[in-house]
């Protein structure tokens, strides 16, 4: 093999293991990405969860007023 050859060999390598650290950068980012995401999920969906019960008190409430 020439040295040229090797060198271009060396060069498409250095190139992949740039490309393969910044993916590798990217897909940590996105991971955290979706950590966050997943934890703003779980609040809005408790509170949620607490408003339907807030409104199904209420709801409960005023049905038993209509009663009496």
């Amino acid at each position: 093999m020439e040295q040229s050859e090797v060198q271009a060999l060396a060069d498409k390598l250095d190139k992949l293991i740039e490309r393969c650290q910044k993916l590798e950068r990217d897909n940590a980012m996105l991971r955290e990405l979706q950590d966050d995401w997943n934890r703003e999920r779980a609040q809005l969906v408790h509170k949620n969860d607490l408003a339907k019960n807030k409104i199904e008190a209420m709801i409960g409430r005023l049905r038993a007023l209509e009663h009496h």
